[in-house]
């Protein structure tokens, strides 16, 4: 496997990664303007109906933020990979994505991660820099769609037996596995999507009003097909659903919520949450930053919904140190 090839697969990897974990970064350090869910309604018609977790974040917002400027200056980060990531696939991650959707299927054989971009992409080159390192170019219901094997002997640990690129529409691409992104184009055809699930729409739309990071999910189904081991799954929470949001607006504030399959399930993970927050204020006492952030988490909630919440001021985030440059 060759430079450029690692670098495309490894840049198609941390897409996949930034899809669905980048929520989270969203959640911990926000810096963006308010998105509801209906502003990226036409990329949820591409996840399938059945997915198991979806998850939104406006990357474009992320990387113009105060707050990410303000955590750069503190942990200087090497720019040299992604300067040569930028080179190969003519992606520039800070400026060229706007904003992903991404998913998680796990009816299959095996767990199916999607991502569905929003941004400017050089297709050319995309397509050129696979194709000239074995990756093979079909058409898939109309869509062009460049599919690269892994490669068993290859020094990049891609699970999935291959990974496509599907260019969906201009400026709208897809990564993932290649059954996976054949599902999402028969999803959108077919209008058999995420869109159609009245549940998780009512979760998505609730939270996506008010949130321009956000994930929400099907607890029990991700427990069910974790193959945990009995003392371990045993002691998990019965939670049907989760959600998590993010939003920043001078500050930071954040929320996860929960619903229990029963009210007493609820309550017990309630009683939990209340013995974590007491042994946190304990510990935080001597630290102001961390005593701030423990005094805002607010646990709320009735009957089978638990929900935590926590608002961080400015002067909170101002307060994180700057790092020593690293020596040369």
């Amino acid at each position: 496997m060759t430079k450029k090839t690692r670098y495309f697969l490894a840049g198609s990897a941390a897409m996949l990664t930034v899809g669905l974990g980048i929520v989270l970064i969203a959640y911990s350090t926000g810096g963006f303007p308010s998105v509801s869910a209906s502003a990226v309604s036409n990329e949820l018609r591409y996840v399938p109906a059945d997915a198991t977790v979806v998850a939104y974040a406006d990357v474009r917002a992320i990387m113009d933020s105060d707050l990410r400027a303000r955590l750069k200056e503190a942990m200087p980060m090497h720019e040299q990979g992604q300067q040569e990531f930028q080179a190969q696939t003519g992606i520039d991650i800070e400026h060229d994505i706007d904003y992903v959707v991404a998913s998680l299927s796990t009816g299959l054989q095996k767990p199916a991660p999607l991502v569905v971009a929003r941004g400017r992409f050089n297709d050319t080159q995309l397509e050129a820099l696979i194709r000239e390192h074995g990756g093979t170019v079909e058409d898939y219901k109309g869509k062009r769609l460049i599919v690269c094997v892994n490669n068993a002997h290859g020094d990049v640990p891609i699970q999935t037996g291959s990974v496509t690129l599907a260019f969906l529409e201009p400026g709208l691409i897809a990564i993932g596995d290649t059954a996976a992104v054949k599902t999402s184009i028969d999803a959108q055809l077919a209008a058999h999507s995420i869109t159609s699930n009245n549940e998780m729409m009512e979760l998505v739309s609730d939270i996506g009003q008010s949130n321009n990071a956000w994930a929400v999910g099907r607890f029990d189904v991700l427990a069910s097909q974790a193959n945990l081991p009995e003392q371990v799954s045993s002691r998990l929470p019965q939670l049907k659903w989760f959600a998590a949001a993010g939003h920043v607006n001078g500050g930071l504030s954040g929320s996860l919520r929960a619903e229990a399959r029963d009210d007493q399930s609820a309550e017990n993970l309630r009683d939990v949450v209340r013995g974590f927050l007491g042994l946190a204020r304990m510990q935080a006492q001597a630290d102001p930053r961390t005593s701030a952030l423990i005094e805002s988490l607010q646990l709320t909630g009735t009957g089978k919904t638990v929900a935590l919440s926590f608002t961080v001021p400015a002067e909170v985030l101002q307060m994180i140190p700057k790092m020593a440059e690293p020596q040369r």
